[in-house]
């Protein structure tokens, strides 16, 4: 089974960190705690998500 999309939900708050993390939580598609979006899985999208992976939790998509 392949899955293309990771679901990703902000665990921690945005308020503080830095300029660059924050701008990587809003690349992502998030603005608020513990908001959940289906971002494609693509090496940009993960760098992201690694970058900030401590205010993060990730999974795959499972598809319905």
């Amino acid at each position: 089974m392949t899955t293309d999309t990771l679901r990703v939900t902000l665990v921690r708050s945005m308020h503080g960190r830095l300029k660059k993390h924050q701008a990587c939580a809003r690349g992502l598609g998030l603005r608020r705690m513990h908001q959940t979006v289906e971002v494609q899985d693509t090496p940009a999208n993960r760098g992201m998500a690694k970058k900030i992976a401590y205010m993060l939790k990730c999974e795959p998509a499972l598809d319905d």
